[in-house]
């Protein structure tokens, strides 16, 4: 690796790591709660399962739409435009809010749309159950997914990774108060599951809020000042980039929750084994997830101070030191997902049997897409910092949902596969958007560099009688 690339992989990892920190944070709390789904029931670790794939599904959806945050704010950031970077983030908050809104009413009347998708009376009433307070995280998380971007996007993420830790911790705590029943609290099953996630997000938001308004770093940045008046030009640029990014995390988060209906029509044996292999997986993908955010704002800053050989290196860098870490997480998938399972339920227990035995199994074909995964993340988030939503919703609908869910279907039901075969399919539509978002990449970059080139041989003057044309100066695009 050349000395440019190895600095920027340095510059990339310092603000990775605490991204990563955070993501994992966050996983640990989606972990916890399954684990107390787990301690109630089978039934209740397959329903709860079921709702928390349908918040996962809003949710997403709404946090893509604020990704635009950290994108917009890291390109105005590297042109050196302190009052866009303050109009964008007030912006953000308000779009926060109103997914929020949208997000929460939608998950509270989901009832019927999920029985009409197949799923059995007992996993939707326990789905609700757990769906009865949950919405009313959504304004805090989404609020603090707009100030991390801000905050990251500035190269400061370290707060976050520590407000992401201590809320990780409160959350298991009060997780286990609510199911015991500690400290005199009601033992509220899965309902006090949902209630917990609401407080410590909302707790998450408020402390990096107050964060921000004390650093004298971010002095230059007045969040609160003309809050109630959010600049409606950024509203409509954050709306016209986010828009896509949600819709390329829905149609992706969209292929899991459709592998989980697969699953549920077969009953809550595949279902509770699935929510135990997928959580697993998506502790080992938090790594790229961070490292996408991380991919993103460095192209940003690059793209905003219009050097388009740091944004391929940086892009190319981030690609490839991924795909050797997913390489690692998939060795370990397949030496030991026995004790990742055991994280999750006892391998001793007779009532876990079946679902622990199938787990393994769909571990076994989790390995193989999981460089799929990181690479097809970190290849979007590249496409990302180029302000350029439009090409990762197109391949990511395309892949997922010509190539992906259809796989899995015919797979699993017409050819009888079964539970497994599912997460073929998966594999399938991953792989399929590594390789397209890698090279959409490269395209958008080469055609960046064209044009730049165009532009400057337009404006260069004309050269005298006599006289040679000036040469442009290496690197100049």
């Amino acid at each position: 690796m050349t000395r440019p690339a190895l600095t920027e992989l340095r510059a990339m990892l310092r603000l990775a790591g605490p991204l990563i920190a955070s993501q994992l944070a966050h996983m640990l709390m989606i972990l916890t709660d399954t684990l107390m789904m787990a301690r109630l029931s089978p039934q209740a670790l397959a329903g709860g399962g079921l709702g928390a794939a349908s918040y996962s599904f809003v949710s997403i959806f709404c946090i893509g739409v604020i990704a635009a945050v950290g994108t917009l704010v890291s390109i105005r950031n590297g042109a050196g435009d302190h009052p866009g970077v303050t109009r964008l983030t007030q912006a953000g908050l308000w779009l926060a809010w109103a997914l929020a809104l949208g997000g929460g009413l939608l998950l509270w009347n989901l009832s019927p749309l999920l029985l009409m998708l197949g799923q059995t009376p007992e996993n939707v009433a326990a789905a609700q159950q757990f769906l009865i307070l949950l919405p009313l995280a959504l304004p805090g998380y989404l609020s603090f997914m707009v100030l991390r971007g801000f905050t990251a996007a500035l190269g400061r993420a370290m707060p976050v990774m520590v407000i992401s830790l201590v809320g990780t911790v409160l959350n298991y705590v009060l997780n286990h108060a609510f199911i015991e029943g500690l400290f005199g609290l009601p033992q509220l099953g899965l309902t006090g599951i949902g209630l917990v996630t609401a407080i410590v997000a909302n707790g998450m938001a408020i402390a990096l809020l107050l964060y921000i308004l004390w650093h004298r770093a971010y002095r230059a940045y007045p969040l609160l000042r003309s809050l109630s008046r959010p600049s409606w030009p950024a509203l409509r640029e954050l709306w016209r980039l986010g828009l896509p990014i949600g819709g390329t995390y829905a149609v992706e988060i969209g292929l899991f929750a459709f592998a989980a209906l697969c699953m549920g029509t077969m009953g809550s044996t595949p279902l509770a084994a699935h929510q135990i292999a997928l959580q697993i997986v998506s502790v080992a993908f938090m790594v790229p997830a961070g490292l996408s955010y991380a991919v993103t704002m460095r192209i940003g800053q690059h793209y905003g101070a219009g050097d388009l050989l740091a944004v391929r290196r940086a892009g190319r860098v981030g690609i490839l030191f991924c795909a050797v870490l997913m390489l690692v997480f998939a060795l370990v998938l397949w030496w030991a997902p026995a004790q990742l399972i055991g994280l999750f339920v006892d391998l001793q227990d007779p009532a876990f049997q079946d679902v622990i035995k199938l787990a393994l199994s769909l571990l076994a074909v989790a390995a193989w897409f999981e460089l799929f995964d990181g690479v097809q993340s970190v290849a979007m988030g590249a496409i990302r910092g180029l302000k350029d939503a439009r090409t990762t919703f197109l391949v990511g609908l395309a892949c997922y949902w010509l190539v992906g869910a259809p796989a899995a279907w015919l797979m699993a039901f017409t050819w009888g596969g079964g539970p497994v075969a599912v997460w073929w399919g998966l594999a399938l539509g991953l792989a399929c958007a590594a390789v397209s978002l890698t090279l959409a990449f490269e395209w958008r970059v080469a055609k960046l560099r064209r044009v730049a080139k165009a532009s400057a041989a337009a404006r260069a003057p004309a050269p005298t009688e006599g006289k040679p044309a000036a040469r442009p100066k290496a690197g100049a695009y």
